[in-house]
């Protein structure tokens, strides 16, 4: 099973995102979420760092600037997903990758709060 350290940078870009209220509250994320073909087209117009701001995680092993290397998806790549963000918390409770669970859950915490 891969192992996973979290990003903090995603971490502040979202909280960023969060901030400057770049959110959706209700989505579906099997509608919303990057495919193959969004990351492709958004990498075509930017950065491998712009491209890691939007995962919570990185793959313990692959090196930068692939895909393999960033895990853990939490929005659209404009704006930040509630959905998003439950999705990357229990994907990582599931496979017991608690600091990315905890992040997420940190995240999700701070947009409730926020939008209550």
């Amino acid at each position: 099973m891969a192992s996973y350290s979290v990003n903090e940078r995603a971490v502040a870009r979202a909280r960023e995102l969060i901030e400057a209220r770049q959110y959706v509250l209700d989505s579906d994320w099997g509608e919303v979420q990057p495919r193959a073909d969004a990351e492709n087209a958004f990498l075509e117009s930017h950065s491998w760092d712009e491209y890691a701001d939007w995962h919570l995680g990185l793959t313990d092993g692959p090196a930068d600037e692939t895909k393999a290397r960033y895990a853990f998806v939490y929005g659209d790549f404009r704006r930040i997903h509630r959905i998003g963000l439950i999705a990357c918390m229990y994907r990582a409770a599931e496979w017991r990758h608690k600091e990315v669970e905890l992040a997420a859950h940190d995240l999700l915490q701070r947009l409730d709060r926020l939008t209550s």
